[in-house]
């Protein structure tokens, strides 16, 4: 339940994530259908990358999402990029957080934001789902299976979301921005398993693998998403700030890696007995998850898990970089910067599983 300790509920604004509360209010009054104030914000404790914040009044409950302040990487903390795919998604039937607008003008709270609904529900900060009884687990476990099913299942063309990425090449383009933010982050210095996947990946992306493109979520946890206050259902999927068209076997399969990370500090289940917790083996999830989808299996599996342990470690990589740079959002991103090696020396090991 340690997770659930450091990230649930709201705090004090950190001093640096600080911004004038009555300019915000006053852009919310003209922006926002029915607001009105005195406004109250509160910082939530979870989140690692862009600054998120709980605010109330007039008896109503927002979000607000924003950029972090300081020096930022190039293309990184795109929440004009949220924005829209929540719009879009939306649009589509899909449970996400309705919005209600967003700013890009750096002289209201510093930073560009957007705000959206405060939805009500549950939150699982482990994927054991330790505050679910047993025999209800794999109903909760069938329901993110649906949910990212649906997902992949949406007409990006339709959706309005046919420029949202590029088409095609997607581990190819994938494995090489990730390297390159990996390496041009020399403040977080270098790792030896980092340093051999950037060489082993590129080279060894399956040939079977195909040009399928998809709206994806990049960050496909349970921690990511809202459920039911009392029903096994998801009500809204949060945090798209790794959304993009890409392929639907590298979102499924990062889902997919809570059944090969460490219970714990990480969303993981290794290691724990899943048919006494009442959670489907990996192999059934990964089942339910071809049937929803039309496939016959997925081969090259091991490959997926380990180019999506290698970006995690990437963007794990980048947090370690704002700790370094003191621009850091979360009160526990030490601690994560600190397993970066433990994270990539498994994501090695997802590779030598392919075949290294």
């Amino acid at each position: 339940m340690e997770r659930t300790e450091q990230n649930s509920g709201t705090m004090d604004v950190r001093s640096s994530h600080r911004f004038d509360v009555a300019a915000l209010e006053s852009w919310m009054e003209v922006n926002v259908p029915g607001f009105r104030g005195p406004l109250k914000v509160e910082q939530f404790r979870g989140g690692q990358s862009n600054p998120t914040y709980k605010l109330t009044g007039g008896g109503r409950a927002f979000v607000l999402r924003r950029k972090p302040p300081g020096k930022l990487l190039p293309g990184a903390h795109a929440v004009d990029r949220e924005y829209r795919v929540l719009a879009a998604l939306g649009g589509q039937c899909f449970p996400v957080p309705p919005v209600h607008g967003l700013c890009l003008d750096d002289s209201v709270i510093g930073t560009a934001f957007y705000v959206m609904d405060m939805v009500d529900g549950r939150i699982f900060w482990e994927a054991d789902f330790p505050q679910v009884p047993r025999e209800e687990r794999s109903a909760y476990f069938d329901a993110m299976n649906a949910t990212i099913a649906q997902l992949h299942s949406i007409d990006s063309e339709a959706a309005g979301l046919g420029d949202y990425g590029k088409p095609g090449n997607y581990f190819e383009r994938q494995i090489g921005r990730w390297s390159k933010q990996y390496l041009g982050d020399v403040e977080a210095g270098r790792v030896p398993a980092m340093d051999r996947l950037v060489e082993w990946l590129p080279a060894n992306i399956p040939t079977s693998v195909g040009d399928e493109s998809r709206v994806i979520h990049g960050d496909f946890r349970c921690d990511n998403m809202i459920f039911h206050p009392i029903e096994p259902r998801v009500v809204a999927v949060l945090d798209w700030e790794l959304s993009t068209l890409g392929h639907p076997l590298a979102d499924f399969s990062y889902h997919l890696m809570m059944y090969r990370m460490p219970v714990g500090a990480t969303t993981g289940l290794a290691g724990l007995d899943l048919p006494a917790l009442g959670i489907p083996s990996e192999a059934e999830y990964v089942a339910a998850y071809c049937r929803r989808t039309g496939r016959d299996g997925i081969p090259n599996l091991d490959f997926y898990i380990a180019f999506n342990m290698f970006r995690l470690a990437a963007i794990v990589h980048g947090i370690k970089g704002r700790v370094v740079r003191g621009t850091a959002s979360s009160t526990h991103a030490e601690r994560m910067a600190a397993g970066l090696e433990p994270l990539a020396d498994l994501a090695w090991a997802q590779a030598v599983r392919a075949g290294a």
